[in-house]
């Protein structure tokens, strides 16, 4: 009987060692496949002639059936800078909604969802790039690097990116992506979360493979040394210069006062930034950081700490500027109608965990080895006026790419292989048990 468990141990222990070896090879094709065409340029030929931004604003203009303000008109040549973890997605699909109604132009990346992430963002990387070629919305997921986004939109964009609280932010990067960081796979116990946080030198190194999503996520996002010391003068400068290139930062934690605020600037329509929560988690997942496991988390994220104090001021500058009672009056009225769009499109009213899901084209993107991101079931019977903005209000990020004609084969290739582990790890917990 020994013997024969034995043999089914040692099966599970090749299971596993072949599990972590195929990982490897599949973060490393994932994350290093790079776009080397085309180096950084810097002549004006390759920069996006300023009629661009006036044809195009015309164009939404002429398809709007309603006006926001006669002193103003839509603005359709954007840059969303999307963080990670950030709400960012949510975000994203109003982008999305808003540039495919009005047939604008976007900026996709090549075989994946992002722009070859943690590269630093060039042109070279948007599909079917040529020198000179105008846009009027880049959004997807990249190194931020001001230079090259600029050669891809008119002058007079709109420069737009979200922050989340650092704890909150690291907390949930943590949870999100720790099995794609190897440095995590030695961290005993059942609570990694605390026991990096307890000791995160022990378990950290800024040249290990995907550390960045363990110190400053934010920071690095936006293209900047993601281990500097929290007073270094390098970061005021770096916080300083994104200061000039954003027009509007928003605020996770006042999601809905941030979409206020982009409505605003942008000229839309409440119907604009209707939105439903995507990429949420499950409460279950969500770890539980008491005050002084959050202090650390603060004191491990300093810098981003300090880029959020910065732009959270500013925030509420703004929020004084368009109007306190003016802003909770708006507030009101989106919830009013994000709770009208939620009877009309969602079954049962809410959010359901992934295995609940009935159409996979409205399944979300899950982390490596789980299922942790809720999604929704549309309702069966929808008024035919509403089923097509009730479907695009349900669409995860990777399908929204796919309906507008993205090739996604690289990041198909990697869901299917994190689909394969997910299976084979629950198989190894269930055998093991």
């Amino acid at each position: 009987m020994s013997c024969i468990k034995g043999q089914k141990s040692m099966h599970v222990v090749r299971r596993l060692v072949l599990w972590l070896l195929l990982t490897n090879i599949m973060l490393v094709l994932y994350c290093l496949t790079n776009s080397t065409k085309v180096n950084t340029r810097d002549s004006q030929d390759d920069t996006c002639p300023h009629r661009m931004g006036k044809s195009s604003e015309r164009n939404v203009t002429s398809q709007s059936t309603q006006s926001q303000s006669n002193k103003c008109s839509p603005k359709s040549n954007i840059l969303f800078m999307k963080t990670h973890k950030t709400a960012s997605s949510t975000v994203l699909n109003i982008i999305f909604r808003f540039g495919e109604k009005h047939k604008l132009k976007f900026a996709f990346p090549d075989g994946r969802n992002d722009f070859f992430y943690p590269s630093p963002f060039l042109c070279s990387q948007v599909k079917d790039y040529r020198p000179g070629d105008c846009f009027n919305v880049v959004c997807n997921h990249m190194r931020f690097n001001v230079q090259e986004v600029a050669k891809l939109l008119p002058p007079d964009a709109v420069y737009i990116t979200i922050l989340r609280d650092p704890v909150d932010l690291f907390e949930s990067s943590f949870h999100y992506y720790h099995r794609a960081v190897p440095l995590t796979w030695r961290i005993s116990g059942e609570n990694k979360l605390r026991e990096f946080l307890n000791s995160p030198k022990t378990y950290y190194d800024p040249d290990a493979f995907n550390s960045f999503y363990l110190k400053n996520l934010l920071f690095f996002d936006f293209g900047f040394d993601n281990n500097l010391e929290a007073d270094d003068p390098l970061v005021t400068k770096n916080i300083h210069y994104l200061s000039r290139q954003f027009d509007l930062v928003l605020i996770a934690e006042y999601f809905e006062e941030s979409l206020i605020l982009l409505k605003d600037k942008l000229c839309w329509t409440m119907e604009d930034i209707l939105y439903f929560k995507l990429n949420a988690r499950k409460n279950s997942s969500v770890s539980k950081l008491d005050p002084e496991l959050r202090a650390k988390a603060l004191r491990w994220n300093g810098v981003d700490w300090r880029l959020y104090q910065h732009f959270n001021a500013s925030f509420w500058a703004k929020v004084e500027a368009f109007g306190v009672e003016r802003m909770r009056q708006e507030v009101k009225e989106l919830r009013r109608r994000n709770a009208e769009m939620k009877a009309i499109c969602i079954e049962n009213g809410g959010a359901v965990e992934a295995q609940k899901i009935h159409n996979r084209h409205f399944l979300p993107w899950q982390p490596v080895g789980e299922s942790s991101i809720l999604g929704y079931n549309i309702k069966k019977n929808i008024d035919s006026k509403f089923r097509t903005i009730c479907e695009k209000m349900l669409t995860p990020e990777i399908q929204y790419l796919s309906d507008l004609g993205v090739n996604l084969w690289l990041t198909r290739l990697w869901g299917w292989f994190k689909d394969s582990v997910t299976y084979s790890m629950t198989w190894i917990k269930t055998f093991t048990i």
